[in-house]
C-alpha cells in the first residue's frame, strides 16, 4: 500500500467535539495537538495546543507535521485555507442535528480506517437517541424557556442543540422562532409567555434564583426550575445525550401535577 493511501497517523484536532470523537472511535494515540478548549477526556489536556476559538497558530500547527487536520467548517474553514493550500488534508465537521452526528462519526471512521469502531459507536449513539425519543417525545407539550445566559437574558432557538433537545423531549421552546440561534430576550416577553418549565445550562446552583421575583410564573409556582449540564449539552458528541436525558426528565416531571 502506498504512503498516500495510509490512514492518517498524526492528527490535529481544532475543536473539542472532534477531539472527543477521535478518542471515542479509537484514534486517541494519533492525536498530536488540539485547541485550547479540548478538555475531555482528561488525558487530552496534556497535548500541545495550536489554536483557540478565535485563531489558529499556523507555525505551531505545521511544527507538528500533521497528515490530517480535523476542524469545524463554519468556524474554521477560512482560517485553514493556508493549510489546505500547503496540501495538508482537512476533515471538516458540521453536525446540524442529533441524527447527523452519527453520520459524522461514520465518515470520520472511514477517513481514519477505523470504520468498525466508528460504526459501533454511531450505532450505540443512534440507538440511545431513538430510545429517548420513544420514551419522552410523545407526551403533553410543555412550554419551556432555556436560559443560556443572564445578564443579558439569552436563550436558544432553531437548530441550537438545547433547542433541539427541548423539541425531542416533547417540550415547546418559547423562543424557537427567533431570528438568531442565541437570541437575547426581554424579561417581559418571558413573563407574558409564562413558561411551565425553566431550564439553565449551568453548574451554578444560584443561576435561576432571579426567577423567584416572579412567583406568579407557572414554573416558579410549581418549582419547575432545573439545571442542565451545559458541558455535555453544548458539545456535539454522544455525551450530549446525557444532558438531553436531563432535559427529558425535567419535561416529564413538569407533566406530573404537584401533590
Amino acid at each position: 500500500m502506498g504512503q498516500a493511501t495510509e490512514p492518517p497517523q498524526r492528527i490535529i484536532s481544532l475543536t473539542p467535539h472532534l477531539t472527543e470523537l477521535l478518542v471515542d472511535i479509537g484514534a486517541e494515540r494519533r492525536i498530536v495537538a488540539t485547541d485550547d478548549a479540548s478538555d475531555y477526556p482528561p488525558q487530552v489536556r496534556a497535548l500541545p495546543h495550536v489554536a483557540n476559538y478565535r485563531s489558529i497558530n499556523i507555525e505551531a500547527l505545521l511544527a507538528q507535521k500533521p497528515d490530517l487536520v480535523v476542524a469545524w467548517r463554519s468556524a474554521q474553514a477560512r482560517m485553514l485555507a493556508p493549510i489546505e493550500q500547503l496540501g495538508i488534508p482537512v476533515f471538516y465537521s458540521e453536525p446540524t442535528d442529533f441524527a447527523s452526528l452519527g453520520q459524522e462519526m461514520r465518515a470520520l471512521g472511514e477517513r481514519l480506517g477505523l470504520q468498525q469502531n466508528a460504526n459501533a459507536q454511531a450505532d450505540a449513539y443512534l440507538a440511545r437517541l431513538a430510545t429517548l425519543k420513544a420514551k419522552y417525545g410523545h407526551g403533553e407539550s410543555i412550554s419551556v424557556f432555556y436560559q443560556l445566559w443572564n445578564p443579558p437574558l439569552t436563550s436558544v432557538s432553531g437548530y441550537a442543540w438545547p433547542a433541539q433537545a427541548i423539541t425531542l423531549c416533547g417540550g415547546r421552546n418559547l423562543v424557537d422562532n427567533a431570528a438568531s440561534p442565541y437570541p437575547q430576550v426581554g424579561l417581559e416577553q418571558i413573563i407574558k409567555a409564562n413558561p411551565q418549565l425553566i431550564l439553565a445550562g449551568s453548574r451554578d446552583t444560584h443561576v435561576l434564583d432571579h426567577w423567584q421575583q416572579w412567583p406568579m410564573l407557572d414554573a416558579v409556582k410549581q418549582h419547575r426550575l432545573a439545571l442542565i449540564n451545559s458541558d455535555e449539552l453544548h458539545r456535539f458528541t454522544p455525551r450530549a445525550l446525557n444532558a438531553v436525558e436531563q432535559v427529558c426528565q425535567a419535561i416529564a416531571a413538569a407533566r406530573s401535577p404537584q401533590p
